[in-house]
């Protein structure tokens, strides 16, 4: 993808100015050769002819490059996908080495930075240097970072700042972490309330519609990042921790999350496991984690957003995110950390004597290959 596009710039003003290559060569006081390959792009007008050519067609000379340091979304998308893929199959260190050039490249278009950072934050876990982890974290916390300070778009800087947050977290920096978030949670209307009245308002009741399922779905998804944090901390209080399991499973079967979002479900009985083990109680810990491998073993792949009966409006919507229905990891990837999450988790380590536990694991890996 050529970025510099001075050689379109110049076959087009040329044209519209109605003379020759010829021409413009005697204007410029260079041969007629020189001009071709300036046009054919295999060669760049050298830097003082710039301000010659720019004034000759009455431009400026950044019309006349034409530098366009930007990527399209689709472009970002397909570059994510497969430097994804490339994590699997290819050393780390060389497919960071591919990021960082891209990186240097495209330092000024922000979606691509935040991409890239939330690509080395979801694939650390292929690193089993922690110093090395450590210091690709750092990296990517400086990427947000710059894109939080540097760039004017407010969604994109909102989403690096909760990377960064997260990365501060990672890091063993709890207090950095409560600075960017301000320590606190800020009342907000939703827009997809407001989005929806418009569009009713307007005579766009489909319209309507679709955004309010965007809203009700993505929110039925933080929901779900919410819950198993909160039942950590409620497993010191075995009566609350199982009115939060037990509201939290509801809500997963009002809407079917097993098929909607498996994803985020499974996040949910690896966390009622730990609860369970922190209460001592190993055969319910060992009921959450048979349940987590069902899961895990069905016909869910391959993994993607995408909508169902009730949400029968919604893959327009998702199709705009950043990365369209596609999940931020590939499924070698997901498969392997499906497994390692139970497998190398030390908190499952009491449960390694026991017969289910290991029929569990046995099951994990078979699913890995």
């Amino acid at each position: 993808m050529k970025e510099i596009n001075i050689a379109k710039v110049l076959v087009t003003k040329r044209r519209e100015k109605g003379i020759t290559q010829d021409e413009l060569a005697n204007y410029i006081g260079v041969s007629k050769a020189s001009v071709s390959k300036w046009e054919t792009g295999q060669s760049y007008p050298d830097i003082a002819f710039l301000p010659q050519l720019a004034s000759y067609f009455n431009i400026s000379v950044d019309e006349l490059i034409d530098y366009k340091p930007q990527m399209t979304k689709e472009d970002i998308r397909k570059l994510y996908r497969s430097l994804s893929d490339d994590f699997t199959s290819k050393p780390f260190d060389s497919v960071m080495e591919a990021c960082r050039a891209i990186i240097k490249k495209y330092y000024s278009c922000f979606p691509l930075l935040l991409q890239m950072g939330t690509l080395m934050i979801n694939h650390l876990e292929l690193l089993q240097d922690s110093q090395k982890s450590a210091s690709v974290t750092e990296e990517a916390r400086l990427l947000f970072a710059r894109i939080r300070e540097e760039c004017d778009d407010v969604s994109i800087t909102r989403q690096a700042l909760y990377m960064e947050a997260l990365c501060s977290l990672a890091s063993g920096d709890p207090n950095t972490a409560l600075e960017l978030l301000d320590g606190s949670v800020v009342p907000a209307l939703p827009p997809e309330s407001l989005l929806a009245s418009a569009y009713q308002m307007t005579g766009r009741p489909e319209e309507a519609k679709s955004v309010l399922q965007g809203g009700i779905f993505q929110n039925i998804v933080v929901l779900f990042n919410f819950f198993p944090a909160y039942l950590m901390l409620c497993a010191d209080d075995p009566s609350t921790f199982e009115e939060v399991l037990r509201r939290s499973l509801v809500v997963a079967e009002t809407f079917d999350m097993r098929h909607l979002h498996p994803g985020v479900l499974v996040g949910l009985y690896i966390s009622a496991a730990q609860g369970y083990i922190t209460q001592k109680n190993h055969d319910k810990a060992l009921d959450m984690l048979q349940k987590y491998t069902e899961i895990v073993k069905s016909d869910i792949y391959p993994l993607c957003l995408h909508g169902d009966a009730f949400f029968s409006l919604l893959d327009d919507w998702l199709d705009k995110l950043d990365l369209g229905t596609a999940l931020p990891r590939d499924e070698k990837t997901i498969r392997k950390s499906m497994f390692d999450v139970i497998v190398n988790n030390p908190v499952f380590s009491v449960l390694s004597d026991e017969q289910r536990f290991q029929s569990i694991t046995e099951k994990l890996q078979n699913n890995c290959n």
